[in-house]
């Protein structure tokens, strides 16, 4: 069994597969509370130009993730156009 915390989950990097686009940071999770299992992990995405200073999470189901490693975690998730600006990837 490998275990992993909250905490460690928000050190890694999520990186997508489908274009290699740096998603950014875990910000938050979301427990399915019934059934004690993780539903998705939620990645802040770009701040919009007048949403001062908020910004969209990103909702990345567990079943897109491929893989967690030590430092990144490797998902396939389709994003919307325009969902996250190439120009302003995250970076920590």
């Amino acid at each position: 069994m490998i275990i992993c915390s909250v905490n460690e989950l928000k050190n890694k990097e999520v990186i997508n597969l489908c274009d290699g686009s740096r998603l950014g940071y875990v910000s938050d999770i979301e427990i399915d509370l019934d059934c004690g299992s993780v539903i998705s992990l939620l990645v802040p995405g770009d701040a919009r130009l007048f949403s001062f200073g908020k910004c969209e999470l990103i909702r990345v189901l567990w079943c897109d993730i491929e893989r967690i490693g030590d430092d990144v975690i490797l998902v396939r998730k389709q994003l919307p156009s325009g969902e996250l600006n190439g120009d302003n990837r995250h970076k920590r």
